[in-house]
């Protein structure tokens, strides 16, 4: 029962002193942002466009492009749902110190969160950088660009620029991986949300939490293979069972 479930999480939040929230695509989906590799999902309907291909092709890029723009009211439309406000809460309260995410889609900070709390291992959608200098540009002045001329321009520097994104066959950021894991080294509680735990290296933290000592906890649609590692594994919608426990606290 939910009811129970929120009970059993509100007691390890209760008794946390240290707990780091992890979210992927679940807790998104909520707010309108489809899953990326769920039946069904973006990535079934179109190949995702690898870091290398972007690199070395022109065309490539515009196709990168032209598929950001094309998903701008998907993304730009989205609100922070029950899900997000509950994590912000609980950061507010002390009781999370990090929120770990997969996610591009920015609803973290929209949700009132301080950014310096948030570790984007994946990026974000909602601005682009430049590959060589780092410079940032915003997603609507690069979409009328895109629009009148049919393709984004370099960086005056000379570098390509690319939606402050991680795709396949890009490295994964440094600083924020090392962000992640000292984070997941000190908390006390890993609180999993909507992720299916299946994209490494940033599905090795909820396991890196639990041989540290820390309680490991579940929140997800369907099963994942790391179900029977966790203290608790609840099958409810994410903002309905946070929510829930938020109560209980």
């Amino acid at each position: 029962m939910p009811e129970e479930g929120a009970r059993r999480l509100a007691a390890l939040l209760g008794a946390a002193e240290r707990a780091v929230v992890f979210t992927g695509a679940g807790i998104s989906t909520e707010s309108g942002i489809p899953d990326f590799r769920s039946p069904g999902g973006i990535w079934t309907k179109m190949s995702p466009i690898d870091f290398r291909d972007f690199v070395a092709s022109s065309e490539m890029r515009k196709e990168a492009w032209r598929r950001r723009f094309a998903m701008e009211d998907m993304f730009g439309g989205a609100r922070p749902n029950a899900g997000h406000l509950a994590v912000a809460e609980l950061v507010k309260r002390g009781k999370v110190g990090h929120v770990i995410t997969q996610n591009i889609d920015n609803l973290h900070q929209d949700s009132g969160l301080p950014a310096d709390r948030v570790i984007e291992l994946h990026g974000n959608t909602r601005y682009a950088k430049c590959l060589d200098c780092g410079t940032r540009f915003e997603i609507a002045s690069l979409r009328t660009q895109f629009e009148a001329g049919g393709a984004v321009a370099d960086c005056d520097c000379g570098g390509l620029i690319k939606t402050a994104t991680i795709s396949f066959g890009q490295a994964m950021p440094e600083d924020e991986m090392l962000r992640a894991e000292a984070a997941t080294l000190d908390c006390d509680l890993f609180l999993v949300a909507g992720s299916s735990l299946v994209v490494y290296p940033a599905a090795g933290f909820p396991l890196l939490a639990k041989r540290n000592g820390a309680k490991l906890v579940i929140i997800n649609r369907e099963p994942t293979e790391q179900d029977p590692y966790a203290d608790l594994v609840l099958h409810h919608p994410i903002g309905t069972i946070l929510s829930a426990a938020l109560r209980e606290l």
